[in-house]
């Protein structure tokens, strides 16, 4: 075999190999916030979210000048439609070093206007990201899915 068949096959097998990593199992819908401090990854478990389902918001947040994760915050993510009807949760931290997770319901389909506040801790100020839109869906039908 000749150096250039070689070469050749070695790429081909470097190839295979990265081809063959696994990535990450959730589609790439993640958010980036950024506050004055944190740099802020955030998705729902359901893209777009639905009406009356519960809805897990999954954040992972980091210092943005360290970018080290960020253990033990505080914070709330929180939703207000047309109608003036506003719905929040608080973070739980864990299982992961710097990930965080909220749980609510939409009441109704439609367009929110959303943010997320953080801290370090109690003793600071909380920290506000930009507003954003997020669509969402009506209720599935009872009995379907």
């Amino acid at each position: 075999m000749t150096a250039r068949g070689v070469m050749v096959r070695g790429v081909a097998v470097a190839l295979a190999i990265v081809a063959g990593c696994s990535g990450p199992s959730r589609p790439n819908t993640d958010m980036r916030l950024w506050t004055q401090e944190f740099a802020i990854r955030a998705w729902p478990n359901v893209v777009p979210p639905r009406s009356l389902e519960p809805i897990t918001w999954t954040l992972i947040v980091t210092d943005k000048k360290t970018r080290q994760p960020i253990a033990n915050g505080q914070g709330r993510i929180f939703a207000t439609n047309a109608d003036g009807v506003t719905k929040w949760d608080g973070f739980r931290y864990g299982p992961e070093v710097g990930m965080y997770r909220a749980t609510f319901m939409y009441p109704a389909a439609g367009e929110w206007a959303m943010a997320i506040q953080f801290r370090r801790d109690s003793t600071l100020p909380l920290q506000k990201t930009e507003d954003w839109k997020q669509i969402v869906r009506a209720a599935a039908e009872p009995g379907s899915k």
